[in-house]
């Protein structure tokens, strides 16, 4: 038998929207769209409204475009409740920019709550051999984190120049592939073609790609401005050298 959960909790469309559904005792999770400030509260919100005696929860985080260090505190939030509830908890299928913040921070790509998550009897004690006897290399060479990760404020300091550095170039796709759209139709070239073009004219004319892409963006309008004469000239030469 299934039974829903809260279908959608979201605390504004563009951010997170979290779909769920229960089927016996397993809860299925599925976020949609960013792990940015607000998150927590967004999940705090989903998990209170489980219903009593679920027995596991599992996220499928396929569908995440993009996170920034308050997906460390949507983890936390997930490993607390797995601990509280007594219930293990999974995180998986991550890709894209969240799956980069996470080998920043040194967790398990697969599953980050893998290591801090419950697993079943919690009550279970140690084998006493295992108390006793422990073998030499568990002595002597511990389990250390993936690639050692740095302090905890550096750390969170290089995920955030990256997270920052991930936004920009974001944020500038939109305008080149507009610009690759406009080269494609003007010049009867390859979307690759117009790629290069693009990039070519950049690097000619010693501008930033995304102001050459939307310096091609605007000058296509009927009544946009043309692009500045040197970036025009590199174009000129970008096309020229492309039809040889």
């Amino acid at each position: 038998m299934t039974s829903a959960a809260p279908p959608r909790l979201a605390g504004s469309p563009a951010t997170l929207v979290i779909d769920g559904r229960v089927d016996a005792d397993r809860a299925l999770l599925v976020p949609r769209g960013e792990l940015v400030h607000g998150c927590a509260d967004i999940l705090a919100e989903v998990l209170a409204a489980l219903p009593a005696g679920i027995g596991r929860v599992d996220l499928d985080m396929g569908d995440v475009a993009f996170m920034d260090t308050a997906g460390l505190q949507f983890l936390d939030l997930l490993g607390g409740f797995s601990h509280r509830q007594a219930v293990p908890v999974t995180a998986t299928n991550w890709h894209g920019q969240p799956l980069r913040i996470l080998e920043l921070a040194g967790l398990d790509t697969t599953d980050p709550l893998r290591a801090t998550a419950h697993r079943p009897d919690p009550e279970r004690k140690p084998e006493p051999e295992q108390e006793q006897e422990p073998e030499p290399e568990q002595e002597t060479e511990p389990p250390a984190a993936p690639s050692s990760p740095a302090p905890p404020a550096e750390q969170l300091h290089v995920l955030q120049e990256e997270v920052d550095q991930l936004r920009r170039a974001i944020a500038s796709r939109p305008v080149i592939d507009q610009a690759r759209g406009v080269l494609m139709a003007l010049h009867a070239c390859t979307s690759d073609e117009a790629w290069h073009i693009l990039r070519e004219a950049s690097q000619l004319s010693n501008t930033k790609l995304r102001t050459v892409a939307a310096a091609v963006t605007a000058g296509a309008e009927s009544d946009g401005p043309p692009p500045p004469p040197e970036v025009r000239a590199a174009l000129r030469a970008a096309l020229a050298r492309l039809r040889r």
